[in-house]
């Protein structure tokens, strides 16, 4: 038997309608529409749709699920007071994975895993997880929480839930093309675990509880967060250069740079980039894009890697206000409407995922008596 790629690394595990990334040419699509298109024209609403119902909504279907998402956007009471019992210094992504897990306890749908129920839960889910990072960061930081607003978009009610004040538009703008970019990624670790807890059947709970402990680590969904750790250690962007590569000449770890997809420059990094250099400029800190983009230069010089949709996304949170350890929490509040599609999917033609392992080990050993060892 021939031993798969570590990692699975271009292995094929299944097949999907949802999301294709062509490593080649550079290219993500959603349910057929390519994500620059998407992020001219398109907002994060309107995606969420797409992934949950195979097409782009009309105004009327767009309507009905904002209406919906808007709807949800409420913790339930115990939910709020046992948030409040959380060390303050737990990480936000520890404490997101327990809150979710315990939103699964008062969904009315239960575990009920009809597709129609399963719709249900992942409106909820998808509208209550910015409301439990806003409030995790409010109650951590001893102020009270911001209740959403069922006037303002997904985007603009998330950054008013974290600082508690009305956002302005290009804030707002940044924050809905992320969403939009993050929304899916093909079969990426998170996903594919939310997949493999489905296929047994348990529910969508149990499925994004998985995805989120497999999202907080830090090769997968955490390496933003370090990027910005970086630009903030290297402080200067005329020391940028120098320290990238004495940082290269001890074979150091640079995140956000190399894809396990993509062989050229990430379609996510390309939308950020240009938000990261305005959003930049907007608030009178150029410092953070110039200093990244000289990192970037000298990666594609030196090791010809190129940047990924962690590299650029950690300046431009910065910029916003956004502190560094919600960075991978709302990753995957943007994410949970494209795991939540992956776990439909599964469960309309499911099978249990069970791979094999080609095993390495003796097979000869004999046991010794105890007394013998």
């Amino acid at each position: 038997m021939v031993a798969p790629n570590q990692g699975l690394e271009d292995i094929v595990v299944g097949t999907s309608s949802i999301c294709d990334v062509n490593g080649k040419t550079g290219q993500l699509i959603y349910r057929g529409y390519d994500i620059h298109d998407l992020v001219a024209h398109s907002t994060f609403e309107e995606v969420v749709y797409l992934l949950w119902h195979e097409d782009l909504p009309t105004q009327a279907q767009l309507s009905q699920i904002d209406s919906e998402l808007k709807a949800s956007r409420s913790l339930p009471s115990p939910v709020v007071a046992m948030m409040k019992q959380l060390p303050k210094t737990a990480n936000p992504m520890d404490a997101l994975r327990t809150i979710v897990s315990l939103l699964g306890v008062y969904d009315p749908d239960g575990r009920d895993n009809s597709i129609e129920a399963t719709r249900r839960k992942a409106v909820r889910l998808t509208a209550q997880m910015p409301t439990a990072i806003g409030a995790f960061h409010r109650i951590r930081q001893g102020k009270e929480i911001v209740e959403p607003d069922r006037n303002l978009s997904a985007a603009a009610n998330m950054l008013y839930m974290l600082n508690g004040e009305k956002p302005d538009e290009y804030a707002v703008r940044t924050m809905d093309v992320a969403l939009v970019l993050h929304a899916d990624h093909e079969f990426n670790a998170s996903t594919f675990s939310a997949r493999v807890t489905i296929a047994t059947l348990s529910d969508l709970y149990d499925a994004i509880t998985a995805a989120i402990g497999t999202l907080s680590g830090p090769l997968h969904g955490g390496a933003n967060e370090q990027v910005m750790r970086m630009l903030l250690q290297v402080g200067d962007e005329d020391k940028a250069e120098q320290w990238i590569r004495d940082a290269l000449a001890k074979r150091e770890r640079i995140m956000g740079f190399g894809h396990r997809v993509y062989k050229t420059d990430d379609p996510r990094a390309v939308e950020l980039k240009e938000m990261s250099r305005e959003l930049g400029e907007r608030a009178g800190q150029p410092q953070w894009f110039r200093m990244s983009d000289r990192i970037q230069r000298v990666m594609l010089e030196e090791k010809h890697l190129y940047a990924n949709v962690d590299f650029y996304s950690a300046s431009a949170y910065y910029v916003m206000g956004i502190p560094i350890d919600l960075y991978t929490p709302l990753f995957a509040a943007s994410r949970v409407s494209g795991w939540s599609a992956h776990v439909m999917e599964q469960l309309e033609s499911n099978r249990l995922i069970r791979p094999r392992s080609e095993y390495t080990g003796p097979t000869d050993k004999k046991v010794v008596p105890i007394g013998q060892r």
